[in-house]
């Protein structure tokens, strides 16, 4: 499996309107659930006003599309991060899953991925 890393920090955050989320940005992640609505962005598109937020995630991709009929990609990846204990939190779109790991683990966790037969790119 190819992984490509993400070369900015991001941070995640709680936003109490979806108009606090800067849709304009050039990269984010959101979610509304009838709970919350949850970003994830460059640490440098952050909202300043946030219900939350947690900075320092770094970020990689399984690069490539890949088909819905795939089984445990994320499993692969999030179980040999499970056994080093490197916490991730994930974020999938249509095409691939994205891993965040905080930044004091991202070295980490890089290594861990590459002996369990991960490239990046």
């Amino acid at each position: 499996m190819q992984l490509e890393i993400l070369d900015f920090p991001l941070t995640v955050c709680k936003v109490a309107d979806m108009a606090d989320a800067g849709l304009d940005a050039g990269f984010f992640f959101l979610a509304r659930t009838g709970e919350e609505i949850s970003l994830v962005c460059r640490t440098g598109d952050a909202p300043q006003k946030t219900l939350a937020r947690e900075d320092g995630w770094r970020a990689f991709r399984v690069k490539g599309s890949m088909d819905f009929a795939l089984v445990g990609v994320l499993a692969r990846l999030a179980g040999a991060l499970a056994a080093q204990g490197i916490p991730i939190f994930a974020v999938s779109t249509f095409n691939t899953d994205y891993v965040l790991v905080k930044e004091a683990d991202f070295d980490r966790a890089l290594a861990c991925l590459a002996e369990a037969g991960c490239r990046t790119a």
